[in-house]
């Protein structure tokens, strides 16, 4: 599986809020790397998916809007926005680098407003 096909499987996982499918393109020993600092693991990553998806990210409760997408063989940068009902992110970006048609390393940083 190529960059894209995995970026793609995680919108649409992402979208379906489901940790488990978001899981599928993780490597067992990927790390998930964000301002509050470092998950190790499929199953710390699946913590933090679980969490946004009973949080800010509830499936169905928020918009999302993708203002850039950039593949560079390993490597995905997206840029993104969304609004839900108690919080707009006004600015979101992740980095995601693939091995082997896995996700070894993603970062996310987020601008969240409380609204």
């Amino acid at each position: 599986m190529d960059t894209k096909a995995i970026l793609d499987h995680q919108y649409e996982a992402f979208d379906a809020g489901n940790a488990d499918d978001i899981l599928k393109d993780f490597a067992d020993d990927a790390v998930m790397i964000g301002p509050d600092g470092v998950r190790k693991g499929r199953a710390a990553i699946h913590a933090e998916y679980t969490s946004m998806f009973t949080g800010l990210f509830t499936s169905g409760s928020y918009e999302f809007i993708l203002d850039a997408e950039h593949v560079e063989g390993e490597i995905a940068f997206i840029v993104w926005r969304a609004t839900s009902p108690t919080a707009e992110v006004t600015l979101g970006t992740d980095t995601f680098v693939g091995r082997n048609g896995k996700i070894v390393v993603q970062t996310v940083a987020t601008k969240i407003n409380q609204k």
